[in-house]
Formats: C-alpha cells, sequence, structure tokens
C-alpha cells in the first residue's frame, strides 16, 4: 500500500503539469497525497475493521474533501444515496492496492476487489480494473515473475500488454478510465527494474500521472519487496497521522515489510 502512496504523491505534481522525462525531481513543496491515497486508505480500513466500503468512501471523503475527486464521485461524497453510479474511471483500480496483499487467493482476491469497486464502480471495466490491479499484485508478493503476470492478466482480462513505453509516451493523453490507463501503469511495471524506476516510468507516460504512478507503484512494491528508504520516509512524512495509523496497522497485520 506504501508503494500505491509513493507513486500518487510522486505523480501528484505532474498529473497537470506532465512530463515526458524520466529524470524528474521526486519530491517537491508541492508533492501531496491525492484522493488516490485516502480512498486505498479507506479501503485499507474497511479490510481492518470489517466497515461497509460505501460509508467509509463517504466517511473518508468529507474528511478530506479537498484531496481532488473526480466530478461525479464528488457529489456521491456528498449525497444521501449510497447506489454505484456505473463508473468505469481509475478510482477503482487506484484504490484496490490493500486487498491484493489481504489475501492468500485469488478467488477471494478478485472477490474482494469486486466489493471494493463495485459500491460506486459498477461498471464491468470498473471492476475489471480493480480487479486485474489486485490480481497483479497477488502474483507479484507470491514470487510469480513478470511474464507470467502479464499472462495471466492479459488472459483472464483481456488487456493489450504488448505495447511498449517508447510506443505509448509519444501519444499518450489524460485518460481517467480503467481501460485507458491500467494497461499503461502495468507496463510501466514490466519494464521496470526497480521501484524508484517503476515510478520514474509511470509519470513519464503523462496523462493521469499520479493515478497511473499510483497503480504501478502498488505492483511494484510487491513484486521488488523494497521501498527505498529516502523514498519511505518522505512518504511518511507527507502522510496526516489518522492516516499513517492506518497504514502501520495494515501493514502490521498482514505481515507487511518493506
Amino acid at each position: 500500500m506504501l508503494g500505491a502512496i509513493a507513486g500518487d504523491i510522486i505523480g501528484s505534481v505532474y498529473e497537470w503539469n506532465n512530463t515526458k522525462r524520466m529524470d524528474f525531481e521526486l519530491f517537491s513543496e508541492g508533492s501531496t497525497f491525492t484522493d488516490d491515497t485516502v480512498l486505498t486508505v479507506a479501503v485499507a480500513d474497511c479490510l481492518l475493521n470489517r466497515k461497509n466500503y460505501a460509508e467509509t468512501f463517504k466517511e473518508y471523503g468529507r474528511n478530506y474533501p479537498d484531496a481532488g475527486y473526480g466530478s461525479r464521485f464528488y457529489k456521491w461524497i456528498f449525497s444521501d444515496n449510497q447506489q454505484p453510479y456505473n463508473s468505469f474511471g481509475n478510482g477503482s483500480a487506484m484504490r484496490v492496492s490493500p486487498v491484493g496483499f489481504a489475501f492468500n487467493n485469488l478467488e477471494e482476491t478478485l472477490a474482494e476487489a469486486k466489493r471494493s469497486a463495485e459500491v460506486t464502480h459498477n461498471h464491468p471495466e470498473g471492476i475489471k480494473g480493480a480487479q486485474a490491479v489486485a490480481c497483479a499484485i497477488f502474483l507479484a508478493r507470491k514470487g510469480e515473475d513478470k511474464e507470467v503476470i502479464k499472462s495471466f492478466i492479459t488472459e483472464n482480462f483481456g488487456y493489450d500488454l504488448n505495447h511498449t513505453l517508447k510506443e505509448i509516451r509519444p501519444h499518450y493523453r489524460f485518460d481517467a478510465t480503467c481501460q485507458g490507463s491500467v494497461p499503461q501503469a502495468m507496463i510501466a511495471f514490466w519494464e521496470s527494474v526497480g521501484f524508484e524506476d517503476a515510478i520514474r516510468k509511470a509519470v513519464s507516460i503523462g496523462g493521469d500521472s499520479d493515478t497511473i504512478a499510483c497503480i504501478t507503484g502498488s505492483i511494484a512494491q510487491a513484486y521488488y519487496n523494497d521501498i527505498p528508504p529516502y523514498i519511505l520516509d518522505t512518504v511518511k512524512k507527507k502522510l496526516t497521522p489518522d492516516l499513517f495509523s492506518i497504514v502501520s496497522h495494515f501493514n502490521k497485520k498482514y505481515g507487511i515489510t518493506v
């Protein structure tokens, strides 16, 4: 989960100021957590404390109203309605990483990823995005190599993962859908050689930089099991005490070390 949060914070300053380079500054004064982090922690809280997803997302959203939510989600947060709104945005995929770390078989991972998504993102693409990311994390933390993970995602979710970042970068534009950002985030992971490299590659795609880097970072953490201390320390300082407390309890309960 800290890998996802690191990606969110590092990518935050590049979402509306895209870079196609990899030698960008990792952190600046403007680097901050966004809705990606808030809702990732909300999912962790639900898993830790068996909370209702819809109620908890609304609670966290109202506690952090300026985190940068999409317009439909923002409206949903402050409504009395708990019904989903058929979204296929990448919000379901950006927040799902705790699910990938919490379960010991794929069936449970798939089922819980669907539950975490469908309270808002009940469109098939919204559910698929969440399930694909959760499964990639699950397989990565179980020690599967990249080709096995890639084959599984391709065969079970139908994403085209055969493009390279060199092919994607020149023409890629902002796309906040699952189908328009989850495959790109995964390709950044496939081409990476370490955690920081994965985040740099994700941000260099452009588009919805914080969310792409969040998704990439979640898989990279599971695969490399090593977030560099200079990234980890800064990320922890950027989190509020209440958010960091949930992260710490989650990591302790599920034996996650980085």
